[in-house]
C-alpha cells in the first residue's frame, strides 16, 4: 500500500533578479483507517495506510484488547471510497475485552483519547517493568545520530514521525514510520510482535515528544528504556516513573535529559 502520494511542485527562493526554480516533492499520506475489532467498531485513526497489518498488532495490545501474537487471528485490510478499514479478529476469549472497551471515536494523530469518558479508563494502572536497558549514553546518542537514515519517508516529504528499534550498542535494528507518532510506535511494536523480536536490553528511539500515550506504549510491551527527540511531559514523566520506564528525552547530539 502506498505511503507517499502524487508529488507537488516546490519552488526555490533565488536572489533578486533570478528565476525561480521548481522540483517534484512527494507527501505523505494521511487517511482515515478504521478499525474494527471481532466485527465492532473500535476507531478511527489518521494514519498513513502502511504496515496495517503491524498497526493492528501494536493497536490491539496498546489498548489491552490481546496480549500476545496468537491472539490476534486474523487481519483483513478493505479500501473504500472514504479510506481503509482494518477488520481484526481476536480469539473468541478477549471478545469481553473488546466489548467492554469499544468506543465510538475519531483519533487524531495528535490525540489518542478522543471519547473517553470515563477519567479512569484513561489513566488505567500499569505493569511495573521487570527488565532493564542495557544501553549507555554514548548508544542512545549514536542510534539518534543514524535515525535519518532509517527514515525514508521523512527524507522524501519532511512530514512523518518514525519509531525505532534500537539495540544495546545503539545499532538501528527495525524503523516504522507514519504521519502521527502513535501510529509509528505501535506498527513497531505491532512488527516486532509478528516477527518474535524482543528488546534484547535496547530500546525504542522515537522522533517525536515524549507524551503519556507513547510512554504507556512502551511499557505495555515491555519496552526498558524510551528515548525520544523532544521533551517529555509531566504525566509522561509521571506515568514512566510508577512503571519503572527509564527515559532519555530531548535527545540532541551531545546533550539529552534522563528520568
Amino acid at each position: 500500500m502506498r505511503n507517499v502520494e502524487t508529488t507537488i511542485r516546490r519552488f526555490d527562493r533565488v536572489a533578486s533578479g533570478g528565476e525561480r526554480t521548481g522540483h517534484d516533492r512527494a507527501v505523505a499520506i494521511e487517511a482515515p483507517v478504521a478499525i474494527e475489532v471481532n466485527g465492532l467498531g473500535y476507531a478511527v485513526l489518521m494514519a498513513t495506510p502502511g504496515d496495517l497489518g503491524d498497526l493492528a498488532h501494536g493497536f490491539v495490545l496498546a489498548e489491552r484488547l490481546a496480549d500476545r501474537a496468537d491472539e490476534v487471528v486474523e487481519v483483513s485490510v478493505h479500501a473504500t471510497d472514504a479510506g481503509t478499514l482494518l477488520r481484526v479478529t481476536l480469539v473468541p476469549q478477549r471478545h469481553d475485552r473488546v466489548a467492554d472497551r469499544v468506543r465510538h471515536r475519531v483519533s487524531e494523530s495528535s490525540c489518542g483519547l478522543c471519547g473517553i469518558e470515563n477519567l479512569e479508563q484513561a489513566l488505567r494502572p500499569l505493569p511495573r517493568l521487570a527488565t532493564r536497558s542495557r544501553a549507555d549514553d554514548v548508544a542512545v546518542f549514536a542510534a539518534a545520530a543514524s535515525l535519518r537514515e532509517h527514515q525514508p519517508m521523512a527524507q522524501a516529504t519532511g512530514a512523518t514521525h518514525a519509531a525505532a528499534l534500537c539495540g544495546a550498542d545503539g545499532a538501528v535494528r527495525l524503523v516504522r514510520e507514519d504521519v502521527g507518532r502513535h501510529n509509528a510506535f505501535d506498527k513497531l511494536i505491532g512488527a516486532m510482535r509478528r516477527g518474535s523480536l524482543d528488546w534484547d536490553g535496547g530500546f525504542a528511539l522515537l522522533s517525536s515528544r515524549c507524551s503519556f500515550e507513547l510512554v504507556e506504549k512502551a511499557v505495555l510491551a515491555g519496552c526498558p528504556m524510551l528515548a525520544t527527540l523532544s521533551a517529555a511531559t509531566t504525566l509522561a514523566l509521571d506515568r514512566a516513573a510508577a512503571a519503572g520506564l527509564e527515559l532519555r528525552t530531548l535527545v540532541r547530539s551531545d546533550a539529552m535529559l534522563a528520568s
